[in-house]
């Protein structure tokens, strides 16, 4: 069976010794002190480890069923449901207007993942409805806060996001949903929407779908879309549930992985629904909800590959095989361990470096958020939406790659169900695929984030790394290991967004093609920062003689592994996307 620890050493590091939080001067951040960010974060793990993690297996191998028209979850799912709402985790960072418990965003991401980590597909169902809560939060009268919010922060209603039609995945321009118009101002919704992640299950008294659908006579495409609320069950003034709504589940997708979690085809014929927001923009208030649940895909890369990794780590020191190179390192046994092998230290590096680096750039994302919300910071809302298209599409792509490269930790014994890394590398494919697929995050970052307001936030992203550089240019001790290295990475990428904005305009293509390894390339360097910062702030605390030394040598060590092996390879992404369209475009269609 597979293992979880949670890591709260590593998310209190980067707290108080790296970000420094009960400094801070976002409001709430001054009772984010370590006693209590200790305690909330040991009381999520031992949720985590505990309750959650044991059932990710039984997840897996029973899934989901649709018995009579209600989707059935496995068993001890709902009992687990139960103990998340009533330890108040799912109202964690929500507003206490509504019944939250008004924590910062940061610490709802850091519970976030060990959650993920332990049960990647249960955590949807808390997680959409988060979202749910938030396009509400946002966009929503104050009629509707009262009569929606309160239960969905509690979970005792949960909620879901409805955009995807069987001819319309990326392209909701094409949505054929319809939203007739009502005397008592309500519409009535008629339509299909297909990969509904928890659309449906037995573990709450109400399922409130958001659901994207046209107004007749609006205008053509994206620019005539609007979000309306449509609740399973209907919901009077006061609260109480009534009659069921037009709402049903046609059918359960057979997936690749996330088996515990129930992803729906849902019919609406004719069901009631309420507009959320204006007329025609409800791609607005969507992205509300789908910018918190892209982030919060990015933290699904994350914490998925942290298990993986774990679990890699566990084995490479049990499994005996072959000698050390060097000499036998346990010469009382038959064979070596498996982690006194090179390649094997490779791998276990490679996953180690990519997990807390990651773990750093969510962090600070996730303050970027909170300083947006709770100060007003434009700067702050206008650098984390730069970021969340390099958060999701990179954390996923190399957290599907941790898994796999964890799988193969355990050669054949990987390969087979008994020790769970099949699961983990299942389970990770989907979140490179769902809320917008990578490519169309690559898209989303080079075709509108780098752009957007004049280019401001991307030039500020650059001098956040010149300044870092300069201030700390007399530390020989991070000159050679990480300054370096970034400075020469931060080149790369600005010679990369330099070139499409000399091609773009005559060429757009070339900007299309290389997208991809833009957003890669951004990707290592947005983590490269976080390594500079990290080791200074581990050089720092060594200096102080800590008890707990070996913990900071540790990562030191660990982030001077990711300069020299990992962040180079910004120069062969360079390569590629000053290469143009030419060589990517160069067949024909029929030539493939």
């Amino acid at each position: 069976m597979p293992i979880y620890t949670p890591p709260t050493r590593d998310m209190a590091f980067l707290l108080h010794d790296l970000m420094q939080v009960e400094t801070s001067d976002i409001p709430g951040y001054d009772e984010l002190d370590p006693a209590f960010t200790s305690a909330v974060l040991a009381e999520a793990g031992k949720l985590a480890a505990e309750v959650l993690q044991p059932l990710n297996a039984v997840g897996d191998r029973e899934g989901c069923t649709l018995e009579n028209g209600v989707v059935r979850t496995p068993a001890g799912f709902k009992d687990a449901f139960d103990q998340l709402r009533e330890g108040g985790w799912t109202g964690l960072d929500c507003d206490p207007e509504f019944g939250g418990q008004g924590m910062p965003h940061l610490l709802g991401s850091a519970t976030g993942e060990m959650f993920v980590a332990a049960n990647m597909a249960f955590n949807m169902y808390q997680g959409l409805t988060h979202g749910a809560y938030s396009a509400i939060f946002a966009h929503g009268t104050e009629a509707q806060k009262a009569k929606w919010l309160p239960r969905l922060v509690t979970c005792e209603w949960t909620g879901t996001m409805n955009l995807t039609e069987p001819h319309s995945g990326t392209d909701l321009g094409l949505m054929r949903t319809k939203a007739e118009p009502q005397d008592d101002g309500s519409y009535k919704i008629t339509g299909t929407k297909i990969f509904i992640s928890a659309g449906d299950h037995d573990m709450a008294d109400n399922i409130v779908h958001l659901v994207l659908a046209k107004i007749p006579g609006g205008p053509e495409g994206v620019k005539g879309i609007s979000l309306f609320i449509v609740p399973k069950i209907m919901v009077d003034d006061d609260g109480k549930l009534g009659a069921a709504n037009a709402v049903s589940v046609g059918a359960l997708e057979h997936k690749m992985g996330i088996h515990g979690n129930a992803t729906c085809v849902m019919n609406y014929d004719g069901a009631t629904g309420y507009l959320l927001g204006e007329k025609h923009k409800g791609m607005r208030a969507m992205f509300t909800m789908m910018n918190e649940a892209r982030l919060g895909v990015g933290v699904q890369g994350l914490g998925i590959a942290e298990v993986a990794y774990q679990n890699a780590v566990a084995y490479a020191r049990e499994r005996l095989q072959g000698r050390a190179v060097t000499g036998a390192e346990n010469p009382d046994g038959p064979a070596d361990p498996l982690i006194v092998h090179p390649d094997i230290r490779r791998s276990l590096m490679r996953q180690k470096s990519f997990v807390e680096g990651a773990r750093a750039l969510t962090f600070w994302a996730a303050q970027l958020i909170d300083r947006a919300q709770r100060m007003g910071d434009d700067d702050a809302e206008g650098m984390v939406s730069l970021l969340i298209p390099v958060i999701k599409g990179v954390q996923t792509d190399r957290g599907f790659d941790v898994t796999v490269e964890a799988q193969q930790v355990f050669g054949g014994h990987g390969y087979i169900e008994d020790n769970g890394m099949s699961q983990f590398a299942r389970d990770a494919r989907i979140a490179m695929i769902y809320e917008g697929a990578n490519g169309i995050q690559a898209l989303d970052l080079v075709g509108r984030k780098l752009a957007q307001d004049g280019g401001k936030h991307v030039m500020a992203f650059f001098d956040m790394v010149k300044d870092f550089i300069k201030d700390n240019e007399g530390n020989e001790d991070l000159k050679a290991g990480f300054l370096e290295p970034l400075k020469s990475a931060s080149k790369d990428l600005q010679a990369a967004a330099m070139y499409f904005m000399q091609s773009a305009a005559k060429r757009p293509n070339d900007a299309l093609a290389g997208a991809y390894d833009f957003m890669h390339l951004f990707g290592h360097v947005a983590i490269g920062l976080m390594w500079a910062r990290m080791a200074r702030a581990a050089m720092d605390k060594l200096a102080a003689g800590p008890d707990d030394a070996a913990f900071y040598e540790t990562k030191i060590a660990t982030g001077r592994y990711y300069m020299a092996r990992e962040i180079p390879a910004t120069a062969m992404l360079r390569a590629r996307i000053e290469s143009g369209a030419d060589p990517v475009m160069a067949l024909d269609a029929a030539a493939f």
